[in-house]
């Protein structure tokens, strides 16, 4: 609880470590994410659209394949977990599905 508190108030430990360009680079990623989660969804019924063969939000993808080269499974757990903070458990849920298979991530 004290470590989530914290989490929010000065951020995720993987993500203030990166240098500044890289930095920068994942914050605008979180807030991609953020625009997919709110418009629409990392995960759909069908496939279509933004959507793949799997129903896996593409970009969503490209986005979390591009956290796993920068800093692998602890970075993307650490942009999961803030868009816990700001989606909520459902959407961070669906995130975890749209991601399954990149790197060594687990849904």
């Amino acid at each position: 609880m004290i470590m989530e508190f914290l989490s929010g108030l000065f951020g995720e430990k993987a993500i203030n470590q990166l240098d500044a360009q890289r930095k920068a680079e994942v914050n605008a990623i979180i807030d991609k994410l953020v625009k997919i989660g709110r418009t629409d969804d990392f995960l759909s019924l069908v496939p279509g659209g933004p959507f793949n063969l799997q129903c896996h939000h593409r970009e969503a993808r490209d986005l979390g394949k591009r956290l796993n080269e920068i800093g692998g499974v602890p970075l993307m757990y650490a942009v999961r977990k803030t868009i816990r903070r700001k989606l909520k458990e459902v959407l961070a849920e669906h995130l975890d599905h749209c991601w399954k298979d990149i790197g060594a991530w687990q849904a």
